[in-house]
């Protein structure tokens, strides 16, 4: 039985889940993946109603894997549920002539095996190098043709995404970082979100599974052999910069005492509070398709966006007394997507 997951209408029309499946996790540096053990595993997240994926042309065979699920559905014969496949076009820096970019996004539709892309995720390594505008050009040319659905971005700072927006170029959504750790879109990001139409996509939520019950009271972790996946090695600099392992077990105690309070897991609590945000249109859980011994958390998804888990004022407060005492990571790394770009 399929479950009611709330969705979100993105400016272009297209309704997604408000809880996204991120197939990062198939890129080859959290496992190696086996393509058909990984195909048979987006089935269980699609018959619990979370049908929305996110994906990336650099995601190594995350395109592939999802358009051999989607013609594998489409041919079963059964009223199949309709998914959304969100994918991005992060180029090298070149040339962005309109040949580029439609020769990129029929490979993506290739891979996917879809006649139009429900949403193209545009990402820029270097602000400097204006050609980004040039590409956002063709891709909203291309969104009037009906090849994509919906035109958004990855990783655009705030003064980016402004002077796009000017530019007349309808964005859906950003793709950002955001989590109890890493709040730098509060500072500048939501507002102009909220006035602009524009959803925030966030990844990072669960910082890799270590906001989980998994760390608690457990030794800061330091080697490979424990930071095992690119997450957990990427999420556990993030927590060193916001302040550290002492903090960051302050925090999931806290979060451990509402998740008892509010009858759910740590990472519920971290999800909803995201989910909770101004701006925030869905919030990207990593799954671990195909990955021998990977876990499912499609439980844990469920409760996060469940209209019955609503964190309380005593919740934020118990939050606030600790993430208070953090670091101000605007400061340090700049705005949403600058570590990128260092």
């Amino acid at each position: 039985m399929t479950s009611s997951v709330p969705k979100v209408r993105l400016a272009g029309g297209l309704e997604i889940c408000r809880v996204l499946n991120g197939m990062w996790q198939v890129s080859g540096a959290h496992g190696t993946v086996n393509k058909t053990k990984a195909v048979e595993a987006m089935q269980a997240y699609v018959d619990a109603g979370l049908t929305t994926f996110d994906m990336a042309d650099i995601y190594g065979p995350a395109e592939e894997i999802y358009g051999l699920f989607n013609s594998q559905l489409k041919s079963s014969g059964s009223a199949a549920p309709a998914l959304q496949g969100l994918t991005k076009f992060v180029p090298r820096p070149g040339p962005m002539d309109r040949k580029v970019v439609e020769k990129a996004l029929q490979r993506s539709l290739n891979r996917m095996q879809v006649d139009a892309l429900d949403c193209v995720q545009f990402h820029w390594w270097d602000y400097k190098d204006k050609r980004y505008l040039d590409a956002l050009g063709h891709l909203s040319d291309l969104q009037q043709e009906g090849v994509i659905r919906e035109l958004a971005l990855t990783n655009f700072d705030t003064q980016r995404l402004e002077e796009i927006a000017n530019k007349g170029i309808c964005i859906s959504s950003n793709q950002v970082q955001y989590s109890l750790i890493d709040q730098r879109p509060a500072a500048k990001m939501e507002q102009f979100c909220v006035a602009n139409n524009i959803k925030l996509l966030t990844y990072g939520t669960l910082a890799g599974g270590l906001l989980s019950e998994r760390y608690l009271g457990k030794a800061e972790p330091s080697s490979r052999a424990e930071l095992h996946t690119a997450s957990l090695s990427k999420y556990k600099n993030m927590i060193d910069s916001w302040g550290g392992w002492t903090l960051f077990q302050d925090l999931l105690v806290a979060l451990e005492t509402i998740a008892k309070r509010q009858e759910c897991s740590v990472a519920s609590v971290a999800t909803r509070y995201v989910l909770d945000r101004p701006a925030v249109g869905g919030v990207i859980i990593g799954c671990r398709f195909g990955v021998a011994g990977a876990g499912q958390h499609i439980s844990d998804s469920l409760c996060s966006c469940s209209p019955d888990l609503k964190l309380t004022a005593e919740d934020h407060a118990a939050i606030d007394v600790v993430t208070q005492r953090s670091r101000d990571l605007m400061a340090l790394i700049g705005d949403c997507g600058d570590e990128y770009r260092r």
